[in-house]
């Protein structure tokens, strides 16, 4: 039996152990009736653990066997003996966001076919933030009506409420799409709001979902993917935002709205340093190139090194070695694999085929620099 279905706020539960067994994979056990919620339609698995005779067990996952009707089956951190009377206890905290994140979808997933028109096709409630797959591509203002509505939802406090129906009765029920199963199916109403068929664990209300924050949408399979958040892990989600965003402004000397501002001047700071840095660098290859032709082993700065390479390779055929002072080299001509063989011998390491490039200790640089000869 399926205790969760009848009271998705119990916590612990009494069962005897039909059926324990072990393989490579690890212990399972399937019990006379559970708490345990199998994961499925995109509900992530209850844990927990099982007390008894043996001590005390991790329920790390449960599955079904068979969709909808088949036996759950509970994988352990270790076995246990058939037969055996236990003492289940679900990771409550684990089991609340559960249905947080899941009563949520079935508002936002009914907000979003009024706002819009747009049918759910998947969900997919194992991390903090949910997804959503509409069949349709969607609009911007519809996605903000639709989280609008959703979180009106969560106002109204609707009662949330399962019951059983045959599949005979289905015809008798709006339901905002098509069960999966079939044969007794199992609907969940949600005032006069929502109302589908789901095999999973709901809260006694609306107003336990919320808040419903929309994060973003995308185009996905010729439809639309939704991300939101919904519940505690929203409001853990805008603390963590709302903290960075007071240490950013605390920086800025502004206010947390005001942050834009500040960083634009900021970016464009940064793009006008870019542009004058390149210009130095192009400026000091260009000074560097004559007495790297002379000399061909020649000290210089990191910054320049790769570029330095290039040129030499396109002005001449000779071997060249420039050093950096932090140890970085460049090494091109024909005797390139010789000189490289030198420089191994003082702890170098590096390869390419052009131009070989890599790095030696600090203090061997200088000395790096006589190999050429």
């Amino acid at each position: 039996m399926r205790l969760y279905q009848e009271d998705s706020y119990a916590t612990r539960f009494r069962a005897r152990v039909q059926r324990a067994w072990s393989d490579e994979k690890g212990h399972y056990a399937v019990l006379s009736e559970t708490l345990f919620y199998p994961e499925s339609g995109g509900q992530p698995a209850d844990t927990g653990v099982l007390r008894g005779p043996f001590g005390e067990v991790r329920v790390l996952e449960a599955y079904e066997e068979e969709k909808a009707f088949g036996d759950v089956v509970h994988v352990l951190s270790a076995p246990i003996p058939e037969g055996a009377e236990v003492e289940g206890e679900i990771d409550w905290g684990r089991r609340f966001r559960h249905m947080q994140r899941h009563t949520a979808q079935h508002l936002l997933s009914q907000a979003l076919l009024r706002a819009g028109g747009y049918h759910t096709v998947a969900v997919s409630l194992d991390s903090p933030v949910c997804t959503v797959d509409l069949e349709e591509e969607a609009e911007e203002a519809r996605v903000r009506e639709a989280e609008a509505l959703a979180n009106f939802a969560v106002y109204a406090d609707y009662p949330v409420e399962a019951f059983f129906v045959s599949e005979e009765e289905l015809a008798q029920y709006p339901l905002r799409r098509p069960p999966k199963v079939r044969g007794k199916v199992r609907l969940v109403r949600i005032g006069d709001f929502d109302l589908a068929a789901c095999g999973g664990t709901h809260l006694k209300t609306s107003a336990q979902a919320g808040p419903i924050k929309v994060l973003k949408w995308e185009r996905y399979k010729g439809g639309t993917r939704v991300h939101f958040m919904a519940g505690w892990e929203a409001l853990e989600d805008y603390h963590a935002k709302h903290a960075l965003l007071s240490r950013l402004a605390l920086a800025f000397s502004t206010n947390p709205l005001e942050l834009e501002k500040p960083i634009k001047r900021l970016q464009e700071e940064l793009y006008a340093l870019k542009g004058e840095n390149q210009a130095l660098k192009e400026a000091l290859v260009e000074a560097l190139l004559p007495r790297a032709l002379e000399e061909e082993a020649l000290l210089v700065p990191e910054a320049v090194l790769g570029e330095l390479a290039k040129r030499l390779l396109a002005w001449s055929q000779r071997t060249f070695l420039l050093v950096s002072p932090e140890g970085r080299f460049a090494l091109l001509g024909p005797r390139a694999q010789e000189v490289l063989a030198r420089l191994k011998a003082l702890g170098a390491k590096g390869g390419g085929r052009e131009v070989v490039q890599g790095a030696l200790p600090r203090e061997r640089a200088l000395e790096a620099l006589g190999l050429l000869g």
